[in-house]
């Protein structure tokens, strides 16, 4: 067991150690190194033995350094752990055929919890996952319940025994290990008294467990030979928020924080105004959509003074967005940018034609659900579009716009080719499109 090395710092340790790439790090101190975290771990140590093969022969050396001194190199990416589950919602069963292998692939790795904030379900954490991530202080971890009752989780992850959740939960947090948790809820399987029973079970873990956010189920128009599953409708959206109230009440923290909260698209869905930001009471988590549409509204009402009074000669672009977001954009935004002078922006509405009708979030927009709406439409100098929409390939797509590609592999440049004007991303801050040129 080791780790590979992909490229190494001129001027760092590793090359005066005569490090290069294809070498590889097989153990610090005595303990093999099995991926990066193991290796940003053991490495802090400033007199560190390292094993390593260099040139395919086998040596340790041992090396006096400051303790936030690494040895300069990038290693192969670590593997990604195979989620142990099929749950009935699972985005990989309802993707259309034909799309990059990797969207087909299940996440299950408590790892890239730690590093990217991604929900996993514990499953196929044993003990020594769960030692590991005491020892490393790998928190927080962001954990997906879906439900605590056994028999429930079999029937919703459709894992054939009982995975002992509350008990690895109970462990992490009795030593230091900080959790989110997460409940996708569908319409009558999870919800009600199922619901509550989940809280009931995990509010003990407080404040250990620090939030449970509740997201409604995502279906897309691929679900042929699964489970049917109920769509979350605006008359179930507004009576469940009506629940929360009495839910958001009783289930506290022993502060008196909030220990329950709505993702976003809750208030949406149900056409109601979004809570204010101390609601969230910094919990925010835009992994699973918490205050996320939130924190894009203020931060759009603070940078308003700094936006222009005006443009040079008349002007005229497109914000492109999802179906969901529409009215967000209607009401808030619009009618502030076109109180620009010589200033005229359009919104296009794209729907979720790849993955089908019940999608609707701008971030799982394909190159072809655009070039369906948008082809043959004025566009103006560009089209902008939310930087969600990417999976990207390195570095941020906000400052390179040809780095990352949307779900069907299109990427902005080809867009940007067949629309006949550039296709541009921004992130959270539309200040940004004016700040790097509104024509692109």
């Amino acid at each position: 067991m080791s780790i590979r090395i992909k490229s190494v710092a001129p001027d760092g340790l590793g090359a005066y150690l005569g490090l290069k790439a294809g070498d590889r790090l097989l153990k610090i101190n005595g303990r093999k190194v099995r991926d990066y975290l193991d290796y940003q771990f053991r490495i802090a140590d400033p007199s560190p033995v390292l094993e390593l093969e260099i040139g395919g022969r086998r040596e340790s050396v041992e090396v006096d350094k400051d303790e936030d001194t690494d040895l300069g190199v990038v290693f192969e990416d670590m593997a990604v752990r195979h989620c142990a589950n099929d749950c009935i919602f699972c985005f990989v069963d309802q993707n259309p055929p034909g799309l990059r292998e990797g969207l087909y692939f299940r996440d299950g790795d408590y790892r890239m919890s730690f590093l990217h904030g991604h929900y996993v379900t514990m499953t196929n954490m044993g003990p020594k996952e769960l030692e590991r991530v005491v020892e490393q202080a790998l928190s927080p971890l962001y954990i997906s319940v879906h439900a605590t009752e056994p028999e429930l989780r079999r029937k919703l992850l459709l894992y054939g025994k009982d995975d002992h959740l509350l008990a690895k939960m109970r462990y992490l947090v009795d030593h230091g290990i900080v959790l989110h948790g997460q409940v996708v809820l569908c319409p009558t399987l999870n919800d009600g008294a199922h619901l509550r029973r989940t809280l009931d079970d995990l509010l003990p873990l407080s404040p250990g467990l620090r939030s449970v956010a509740v997201v409604p189920v995502g279906l897309t128009g691929h679900r042929e030979g699964l489970i049917n599953i109920p769509p979350v409708t605006q008359t179930y959206a507004r009576a469940f928020i009506k629940a929360y109230a009495t839910m958001d009440e009783t289930y506290r923290h022993s502060d008196g924080g909030r220990f329950v909260l709505l993702s976003d698209e809750w208030y949406i869905l149900a056409g109601q105004e979004l809570p204010p930001a101390a609601f969230y009471e910094g919990q925010s988590m835009e992994e699973n959509g918490v205050g996320q549409v939130r924190i894009f509204l203020d931060r759009f009402k603070a940078e308003q003074s700094r936006l222009p009074k005006s443009v040079a000669g008349p002007t005229r672009f497109t914000i492109a967005t999802g179906v969901l977001a529409s009215g967000i954009f209607r009401k808030h935004i619009l009618p502030r940018l076109n109180a620009i002078d010589n200033l005229t922006v359009d919104l296009q509405v794209v729907p979720n034609t790849l993955l089908g009708a019940p999608v609707t979030v701008a971030g799982l927009l394909s190159g072809q659900d655009f070039l369906k709406h948008l082809t043959g439409r004025y566009l103006g100098s560009a089209v902008w579009a939310t930087e969600r929409i990417l999976s990207r390939v390195g570095g941020s797509p906000s400052e390179n716009d040809t780095d990352g590609v949307l779900l069907d592999d299109m990427t902005l440049s080809q867009l940007s080719e067949q629309l006949g004007v550039p296709f541009k991303v921004a992130g959270d801050s539309l200040l940004e499109i004016f700040q790097r040129g509104i024509g692109g």
